[in-house]
């Protein structure tokens, strides 16, 4: 078997799959002269937001609070402060996209609120990265078949597997960026496409071959 003709071969595979996964970020922000109003009215705005996820579940996945800051606004001129400024920031994962565009437009009509997104992606343990696995290796056989077959030989075993690595798009982004413009009445209602993920893999493989017919 060690002396038996060898052929290497590189067998891809690439997918565009339905996301699994969208988030987007929603941000609070206050601004007033006095620093206590700032942080409460900062706070209540982070309540009706989280008012309206709790209202959401079980179409919200997963909520994480990001950075909250804090500053104060001074004159050019000195250190004496104008305002005060605060923002609090909120990143959600939702599964079902039938309730995205809604809960998006939902949270965007709150005063002082900013919503974008969406970024789609998949789960990092979505079956698309195993059936791309699979598929890669079911190409590097077929093309080492095929140059086996071309010198009139067959494959006859697998010497070496090796993973040349599983790639997936980092989270892709629709953005659509809303921001509280006033008004009142109902929000409106928004569809939303989902983009297309695209997953690859690849492998390297060695295998062993009948003796060639040249000639």
């Amino acid at each position: 078997m060690a002396d038996a003709p060898v052929v290497a071969v590189r067998g891809e595979a690439y997918r565009e799959v339905a996301p699994e996964l969208a988030r987007f970020t929603v941000t609070a922000s206050a601004r007033d002269r006095d620093r206590e109003s700032t942080l409460s009215r900062l706070a209540e705005r982070a309540a009706a937001v989280r008012v309206l996820l709790d209202a959401a579940e079980p179409a919200v996945e997963r909520r994480e609070t990001g950075q909250l800051r804090v500053w104060p606004e001074t004159k050019r001129s000195g250190e004496r402060v104008v305002a005060y400024h605060g923002s609090v920031g909120t990143t959600v994962t939702v599964s079902d996209f039938t309730a995205l565009g809604e809960l998006m437009l939902r949270l965007a009509d709150q005063d002082q609120v900013e919503v974008a997104g969406p970024w789609w992606s998949l789960r990092p343990d979505s079956p698309a990265y195993r059936e791309a696995r699979h598929a890669a290796i079911a190409d590097a056989l077929a093309r080492a078949r095929e140059y086996a077959e071309a010198l009139g030989a067959r494959v006859t075993a697998l010497l070496e597997l090796a993973d040349s690595g599983l790639t997936a798009a980092p989270p892709m982004m629709a953005r659509a960026a809303f921001a509280k413009g006033g008004g009142g009445g109902a929000a409106p209602e928004m569809e939303l496409d989902p983009q297309p993920q695209p997953v690859q893999a690849a492998v390297e493989a060695r295998f062993s071959i009948s003796e060639p017919v040249l000639g």
